[in-house]
Order: structure tokens, then C-alpha cells, then sequence
């Protein structure tokens, strides 16, 4: 392991995507950069998911960071909701991925659990966790950007392995195979 590493945190949305930067030395997390990207003022969803694409490519050109941490959209009832923040998320992946940097996604709940010890928290409840943790002075007035840290956070926690419910046999013999007989 990287005596240093540096997480990008991303909350993907069509009207603000929040984002976040940290640190890791040796057990130390330290805050970086965290913000939002407004992108209400854009009309059209094309030239929203351009400037997502520009937006967070600027951010790992400046970071360089060695992961990237993405929230992953919860289901929802609103299908075409659904499909642009997918799209959105997917504008995020792509920057990151033309770097050829990894990418872990995180279920809301997870993010939550991991933060706070409760899966079921509240937004303020992660920000004032992450605000004692990255000794943030002032929390933002939009908590898409804390929540976006939390997820970088929650990558260092799990050791930038997502915990998958549908792991395959495969894969845990291969991670295990002093455990199968």
C-alpha cells in the first residue's frame, strides 16, 4: 500500500454534483478540496453532462488523485430521473476512467454506515461526522459537497473495496483459497 493516497469523492447530479478530495497519510485523512458543481444554470442535458465531463477532469488534472469513489444513484420512482442521473454518473466515470484511474461505487446506505454507523442518517448527520473527522471549519450550505466526502471517506474505510452482495463463488475462492477444501 501507497504510503500516501488521494481519494476523489463524487456525488453525481443533473442540478448540483457535489465533489470531494482527501488525503490519506499513513492513518491520517486530510481535506483537500470539496464543492459542488452547479449545473441548474445550464440549459439542455447535453451541455450539463459536457460540463461535468469538463468539471471533473479539471479536478483530477489538479488532484491526480489514485481512486475514485462514486455514490451510486438509489432507485427512484422517476425513470427519466433515473436515466440522466445515471448518464451523469456515467459523464463522471468516463473522465475518470480516461485516466485510467479506478473506480469503486457506493450504495447511499453504505456511504451512511460507513461515515456515521448508521445506514439510515441524515445528510446533516454525515456532514457534522466528517466535519470532526477532516476538521472542516465551516460546513457548506449545500451538503451534496459532504456527502460527496463522505464518500471518499467511506472508500478509505473499506480499503477501496466495495462490499458486493452478489460476490460470485469464483471470486471468493480466489480470495480464499485456503478456506475451500
Amino acid at each position: 500500500m501507497k504510503p500516501e493516497k488521494i481519494i476523489l469523492g463524487i456525488d453525481p447530479g443533473t442540478s448540483v454534483m457535489g465533489y470531494g478530495v482527501i488525503k490519506i497519510e499513513g492513518k491520517k485523512l486530510i481535506l483537500l478540496q470539496f464543492g459542488v458543481i452547479h449545473l441548474k444554470k445550464y440549459v439542455g442535458h447535453e451541455l450539463k453532462l459536457k460540463k461535468i465531463f469538463e468539471r471533473v477532469t479539471s479536478i483530477i488534472e489538479e488532484f491526480h488523485p489514485d481512486e475514485v469513489a462514486l455514490e451510486a444513484p438509489f432507485y427512484g420512482k422517476n425513470v427519466q430521473s433515473m436515466l440522466k442521473l445515471g448518464r451523469a454518473q456515467g459523464v463522471a466515470m468516463t473522465a475518470a476512467l480516461a485516466r485510467e484511474i479506478p473506480i469503486t461505487e457506493y450504495a447511499p446506505k453504505k456511504v451512511k454506515q460507513s461515515v456515521t454507523g448508521n445506514g439510515n442518517a441524515s445528510k446533516e448527520q454525515v456532514a457534522s461526522m466528517l466535519q470532526s473527522l477532516l476538521d472542516i471549519k465551516e460546513l457548506p450550505k449545500m451538503l451534496d459537497a459532504t456527502d460527496a466526502l463522505g464518500v471518499a471517506v467511506c472508500h478509505h474505510f473499506q480499503n477501496g473495496q466495495a462490499q458486493s452482495k452478489n460476490a460470485s463463488w469464483k471470486s471468493f475462492i480466489s480470495d480464499n483459497p485456503g478456506r475451500v477444501k
